[in-house]
């Protein structure tokens, strides 16, 4: 007899589970801005040696971009969900309790792969289903909401006097449940996220393997990599870059990162506005102009604090509105596959920027961290105007 209570669960569930586990990721990922200074004093580093958290991640990325889809497909999401709430979380108490630093550089990586496979899976879940397709701006406005209040919970503590490692405590803390909400959708065996295709697996794998030599993928892929270097970068170095380099007080600093990323979060609550009336191309050209503007202040102003929120509203539709565009772009069969490369992929960013900007930093001073930002998003200007004229679907665009 079937159980229609499981056959016919709704769409609210999963939406809320999705909604939750980016505002984890966004948690985990921007509060490491505010606690970077005393990780270094902590282990006694530089800035180029703490850049090795960074690079630790990239590992976990880069088996999550090419098995997320892949483990989805096999276990289902919400099994592939479950372990990567647990690596998150696990990789969270061992940044808290690690008396050695080269034992907290290979957490990264759990670090990496529990975000990798959040990220990819995430985003596959919503654009593939044409009943929430269009929350996808609100999907990465709550990945803004998790960035917001990662720097403000650790800026506030810190305030408060708790350590370092305290504070992570706290935010592995708020992370963790995320297992327990992913636990409850597989015991109820909530459909959309549990059930798996197991006979479709070789022609998951084919439609991978035609997705890695799709140019429109790759570049995609490309794109995105560039921009959440973009974006993590200002989020990790933003606070150094204040408090250190231009002796900014530390408060003012901590919220001023805060207020980057409550830029990037009202931005993406608003997106569905832009995606409806300018359509997608559009509105990342728009984006990208602010952008361009916010790092350009940010650079020559250094004493204003109005650059980092308007820098962080200008990024905010990139993401979102380019895994928006990919089922118009590709055909039907490889957007899985394509939205699970690219999205993974794109987390190397996360790792390779930041990492570069730190040893330029050591190299020069944390002065050239702005100005590096410049070139990079020129850079994204390039790959948005390659894609616009070589996507293999030209519709609403």
């Amino acid at each position: 007899m079937t159980d229609y209570r499981h056959t016919q669960a709704p769409l609210w569930i999963g939406v809320a589970i999705a909604f939750y586990a980016f505002i984890a990721i966004g948690i985990a990922e921007a509060g490491l801005g505010v606690l970077l200074p005393s990780i270094v004093s902590t282990y006694e580093l530089s800035s180029a040696t703490v850049s090795l958290l960074f690079v630790s991640q990239i590992s976990g990325y880069i088996l999550a971009a090419f098995t997320s889809s892949l483990v989805s497909n096999r276990l289902g999401l919400g099994k592939m969900l479950l372990i990567a709430a647990v690596a998150l979380t696990m990789a969270l108490i061992i940044y808290a309790t690690s008396p050695y630093w080269l034992l907290m550089v290979a957490a990264g990586s759990v670090l990496g792969l529990g975000i990798g496979l959040i990220d990819a899976g995430i985003n596959t879940y919503i654009v593939q289903d044409s009943r929430s397709a269009n929350l996808i701006g609100l999907l990465h406005g709550f990945y803004g909401i998790g960035a917001f209040c990662g720097p403000t919970i650790a800026t506030t503590l810190l305030a408060l006097s708790m350590n370092w490692r305290q504070v992570y405590y706290v935010l592995a803390g708020i992370v963790s449940l995320l297992i327990v909400s992913v636990l409850g959708v597989i015991i109820y065996r909530y459909t959309p996220m549990t059930q798996r295709i197991s006979a479709s697996n070789a022609t998951a794998v084919k439609n991978l393997g035609r997705s890695l030599q799709n140019p429109v993928v790759l570049l995609t892929g490309l794109l995105l990599l560039v921009y959440v270097g973009v974006e993590a970068c200002i989020g990790s170095w933003a606070y150094t870059v204040q408090s250190v380099g231009r002796q900014t007080p530390q408060l003012i600093a901590g919220y001023s990162v805060s207020a980057y990323w409550l830029g990037l979060t009202l931005g993406r609550f608003i997106l569905g506005y832009f995606l409806q009336r300018l359509g997608g191309v559009r509105t990342i050209s728009m984006s990208l102009t602010l952008v361009i503007m916010g790092l350009l202040t940010w650079w020559q102003l250094p004493d204003q604090l109005i650059s980092l929120p308007l820098i962080g509203f200008g990024l905010a539709a990139i993401f979102p509105a380019t895994i928006w565009l990919i089922p118009q772009r590709l055909p039907e069969a490889l957007v899985p596959a394509a939205v699970s490369f690219a999205t993974s992929v794109a987390s190397f960013g996360a790792a390779l920027i930041p990492t570069g900007a730190g040893w330029a930093a050591s190299w020069a001073s944390l002065e050239i961290i702005p100005l590096l930002m410049l070139p990079l998003a020129l850079l994204i200007v390039g790959l948005h105007c390659w894609l616009v004229q070589h996507s293999v679907k030209q519709k609403t665009l």
